[in-house]
């Protein structure tokens, strides 16, 4: 069993693995003409159940061929042009060399004796993210799992930062178009259920800071604390953009923290057209990035700057086994010191690749890319008498839905929809998320692949309206 180990005897095994795994990898890459088969439950559940884990197969080209069978033919492929669904985005090359490199060498980004030049790399990439977003010079940060790990830490910080022991006086304010993960943090950090504020949007799904403003006043008169304010720089659902110098503006006259969650539209800090839409984001007490929706980047690639880098000692335990408090007196620069994880992948490996071979000009590039396709996109859906889109695009999402001529129950043509969207994920030709509009069924394209065309686009909306049609004709048999 020893000859499995990764060690100085057995590179030759390593290499030849590795690259049978790539060469099936680029051979399916290479051959898939959609991004899902559209097999089922019911299809995959047989096959993965049947595979007895304590029976190996001693062979690596046969484990390959099994999985073959259980993932890789039927896996959701995200670089297909007609994936439109999540936020998932294809991701760039020199990313998957840097997960490559990580994964075999496997450093761990708690403590410098187990990363050495990792730590560096880390740290200077997140002083290069802060200096894109401004933060100033006291500025620092962490990678993260995700943007709802950084959610979670940034409102801690606020917590602990809002200084009262009494956590039922707290209130964190959010728009109704926020990520859920700021209730969860909410729950996790022990606050109460009303703790989350909502404030309504505008019609481009902006939070409305006049609202806001009334809020922040009745929780003065109500002896409330405002303990934080998250504004979001790229909606799940809209890509909007919360107005965030006005936002900001109400923050520092209430005392509130101000955390931006810009985990989708981070990638605006590449771009030389668009930069501009996060101007305000500089005023942020603590910031979201995930490099994973807009830097094309694998999962998990994400971090949370704040301005005041003396913050992050809220999220510091020190263990005399991995970080003793001397370490800090020695200027051992310990990465858990900062972070809510403690092993921790050198997923900043795949940012500095990226990098060092692209350049940040590349990356905002193809992210202006997106936002264009958007853009165009929009021009479609609006001229299409199909169709009802909600709002002109500030990113690179689009939210419409299928409106037949002949129907006019709303209940119906939210079944129409709905059945749109299972029929076009089930045939496998495309794949596209759905959401809720004011209580109503839309459907969603998350346009994050530069290949994608408007011919695409074009395409989905016929395939779409299809396969509504038809629901719709069925409806009306079944009727009479």
């Amino acid at each position: 069993m020893r000859a499995h180990l990764l060690n100085d005897t057995t590179t030759e095994h390593y290499r030849r693995s590795v690259t049978e795994g790539v060469e099936r990898v680029a051979a399916r890459l290479a051959t898939t003409d959609r991004p899902f088969t559209g097999a089922t439950v019911d299809d995959l559940t047989p096959r993965v159940e049947q595979i007895d884990l304590d029976r190996p197969l001693h062979d690596t080209a046969a484990a390959l061929d099994e999985l073959e069978e259980v993932y890789l033919r039927d896996a959701v492929y995200f670089h297909h042009p007609r994936y439109l669904a999540h936020l998932n985005c294809p991701v760039v090359i020199p990313a998957v060399l840097g997960e490559a490199i990580l994964s075999a060498v496997n450093s761990s980004l708690d403590t410098w004796d187990q990363s050495a030049g990792g730590t560096l790399i880390e740290r200077k990439l997140i002083d290069w993210t802060a200096d894109r977003v401004g933060l100033g010079p006291a500025a620092d940060g962490v990678f993260t799992s995700g943007g709802t790990q950084s959610n979670l830490q940034a409102l801690l910080l606020a917590r602990e930062e809002a200084k009262t022991g009494d956590l039922a006086r707290l209130r964190v304010f959010a728009s109704e178009a926020s990520h859920f993960s700021v209730q969860k943090s909410a729950k996790l950090l022990g606050l109460g259920q009303d703790a989350v504020v909502v404030i309504p949007v505008d019609h481009d799904q902006r939070m409305r800071t006049v609202a806001l403003a009334h809020e922040l006043e009745r929780c003065a008169r109500d002896g409330l604390v405002p303990m934080a304010v998250v504004a979001t720089a790229g909606t799940t659902d809209f890509g909007s953009i919360d107005p965030l110098p006005e936002i900001a503006e109400l923050c520092a006259r209430s005392g509130a923290w101000l955390h931006v969650d810009a985990a989708y539209g981070c990638g605006l800090l590449a771009s030389r057209t668009r930069r501009a839409l996060l101007d305000g984001v500089e005023r942020a007490d603590s910031v979201t990035v995930d490099y994973h929706k807009s830097f094309f980047q694998p999962v998990s690639s994400s971090a949370v700057l704040v301005r005041d880098a003396a913050t992050l000692r809220h999220a510091t335990y020190h263990a005399e086994y991995l970080n003793p408090r001397r370490m800090a007196r020695e200027r051992v620069p310990n990465q858990v010191d900062k972070s809510l994880q403690t092993t921790r992948r050198f997923d900043a490996l795949k940012l500095w690749m990226t990098l060092r071979v692209m350049g940040a000009d590349g990356i905002g590039q193809l992210f202006d890319e997106v936002c264009d396709l958007a853009a165009e996109g929009f021009g479609l859906l609006a001229a299409d008498p199909r169709y009802d889109v909600v709002v002109e695009p500030t990113l690179s999402t689009l939210v419409f839905r299928y409106v037949p001529a002949a129907v006019t129950d709303p209940a119906e043509i939210d079944r129409a929809n709905l059945h749109a969207r299972k029929a076009l994920f089930a045939s496998g030709a495309a794949v596209v998320a759905g959401t809720k509009v004011n209580g109503r069924h839309y459907l969603k394209f998350t346009l994050l692949n530069p290949e994608t065309t408007a011919s695409d686009i074009a395409a989905v909306l016929d395939l779409i309206a299809g396969h509504a049609e038809q629901y719709l004709g069925a409806s009306l048999d079944r009727a009479c």
